[in-house]
Formats: C-alpha cells, structure tokens, sequence
C-alpha cells in the first residue's frame, strides 16, 4: 500500500495533537478537560491513530497510560512535524512583517541576566515589535526543552562533547569565572590574593550538586582547599547581587556579568587565581531544524554582541576586570 493511501490520507493532525495531549497529560480524561472535548472523543482520536499505523501506541493501567515504543516514535515525529508548520507560518508572518516576530530563547539564569539581556536590548531598539519569550532554567530542562522544540534555540556554556550527535555548538566567546565582592568588601583592591585566604569568607556559590556547583567544587580541590563552611547555596542572580551589595559576601561569577547589559554599579573582580576552566559560551541548537528568520535575525545580533566582547577579552588583565 502506497504511503498516501495508508497515511497521507487517513492521519489527521488533529489526532496526532491529541496524543501529544494524552501523553502531556498521563491519562485521556485530563487529556480530553484540557482540548475541552469528551473522553469518547480522546479515545477515539487514539483508536484512529493505533488502526492506521497497524501498532498500539499507548499502555493503559489503572494509573494512566504510557506510550509505548511506537507511540515515542511518532510522538516525536509529530513533534518535529507541528514545529515545521509553526516554523512556516512564523516565516509568513516575517515575510509579510519583517519588523515583528517572535523568538524563543533557552539560557542560563546568569547569561539571561547579561549576554541575552545585552542581545535583546540591541535587537529590540531596531526592531521593537519583536515579542522575545526567555526560558532561564537549569541545564538539564534546557536541553529537554530543545529537543521537545519547545524553544529554538540555547544560549550556553559547552562543558564538554555532546553524547548527542544531533546538537550542534557555535562558539561565540570565551567567558571566564571570576572572584565578584561588593564594592565595600575589605578584599576589593587588594592584589595577588590566594584563594586559600578567602575560605574563612562568606560565600554565595550555585548549589554542588548542580553542573557549574561540581565545576567549582573541583576548583576549590584543585587548590587542596574544601568548600568554604559558611555559605550560601543558590542560583538565582538577584539573590547573589543583593548578598554581595552588602559587602559582606564573595560570589564566583561569569566575568560578562559585570559588564553586561551594563558596566555593574557594586560588583568588582578580585585579583584572585580561580583554578577552574569553562567552557566557551555559545548557541546549541537541533542539527535538523531550520530556524525561522526571527531566530535568525536573533543570532545575527548575538554574534554582534560577542563580537564585542571577544575585543574586550583580547587581551584581558586582572587590573581591567577589578575595574569592571
């Protein structure tokens, strides 16, 4: 049976939105309270979809249903299928607009905070009908959520290789971790500063079972030193601005924080030696995805940006980060 015959002409997008539905859900009455239809109408969504591939695609329990390894298959192939539609319509729209738009973007809460602000600040003055949608969460979400093609594209940090084939990496720029205190702190321009003299400090540090946290605590074993005892475990910037603006608190910090958006008020670098390397800072996206022009228009300028700050890392000195 030709493939028309067999599918082109009996799947419907509609069922196919119901299954992302149902397996969102974990069951098809919840499923079918959120499409605001019936749950005959679920079922039969499912049933339709189960005759026309010729396999089941869903196991059902007393605790809900799972989908089986056919019904992954085509979840994700439905998946890429609705994003390419998307993806048409949102170039239509940039066709007959080039001046609005919208752009999802994946990044970290700390280059949220500075490199795409930065980039989204430039973007915007010249195009301020673009509607640009953040998600700033951790590493691990980020990476479920493009490959679930809920955002275009990741603004990150590479650690490492990708035991994914299907990612690529673009490096934009080198961004190395440094020491941040407040402007107050007793340590802001001292020079030369051990590592080990500031472990009896108040520190406000990601948490260590956390990527960058693992990182970090590898950098202070590097220095035969141990975390230091009296700390703060969080991830959030502002909590980390606001604790350090006391000049009581020492944070380690990607050093285009201090600078991005804009040169930072309160935040300084000490002339301290951090035994930790990172990764280049760069965009993750989906080898089999084609971007939509808004996106597009998106890396242009953070490529614009980083341009930018590669110059200003050129030749980079400790005296020059303590006045960031």
């Amino acid at each position: 049976m030709l493939w028309s015959d067999r599918i082109g002409r009996r799947i419907k997008l509609r069922d196919l939105h119901v299954l992302q539905a149902v397996l969102e859900a974990g069951s098809m009455s919840k499923a079918a309270e959120q499409l605001a239809v019936s749950v005959p109408v679920v079922s039969k969504a499912i049933a339709d979809l189960e005759h026309t591939v010729g396999v089941r695609l869903l196991d059902r329990s007393p605790q809900g249903v799972e989908a089986t390894v056919y019904g992954r298959a085509l979840l994700n192939r439905s998946r890429a299928a609705f994003d390419e539609l998307k993806q048409g319509v949102n170039e239509i729209e940039f066709l007959a607009d080039p001046t609005a738009g919208e752009v999802c973007v994946g990044t970290t809460l700390p280059l949220a905070a500075s490199f795409v602000s930065a980039v989204i600040d430039r973007l915007s003055r010249r195009y301020p009908r673009i509607v640009f949608h953040v998600l700033a969460t951790d590493s691990e979400t980020l990476y479920r959520s493009l490959r679930e093609r809920k955002v275009d594209f990741l603004i990150a940090r590479k650690w490492g290789p990708f035991t994914d084939e299907q990612l690529a990496f673009e490096a934009l720029y080198n961004d190395p971790y440094v020491v941040a205190a407040g402007a107050t702190n007793r340590w802001v321009g001292r020079r030369r500063i051990k590592l080990a003299e500031l472990i009896g400090e108040l520190w406000v540090l990601p948490p260590p079972d956390s990527l960058v946290g693992s990182f970090l605590l590898e950098a202070f074993r590097a220095s035969r030193l141990d975390l230091p005892r009296a700390t703060v475990f969080t991830f959030p910037p502002e909590v980390h601005n606001s604790l350090l603006a006391t000049g009581r608190f020492l944070a380690v910090l990607n050093s285009s924080a201090l600078r991005f958006p804009i040169k930072h008020p309160f935040i300084k670098a000490l002339d301290v030696e951090l035994p930790m390397s990172a990764g280049p800072i760069g965009i993750v996206s989906w080898k089999a995805r084609t971007l939509h022009p808004v996106a597009e228009l998106f890396l242009d300028y953070a490529r614009q940006v980083a341009k930018t700050m590669r110059t200003a890392n050129s030749n980079p000195s400790r005296a020059s980060l303590r006045r960031a």
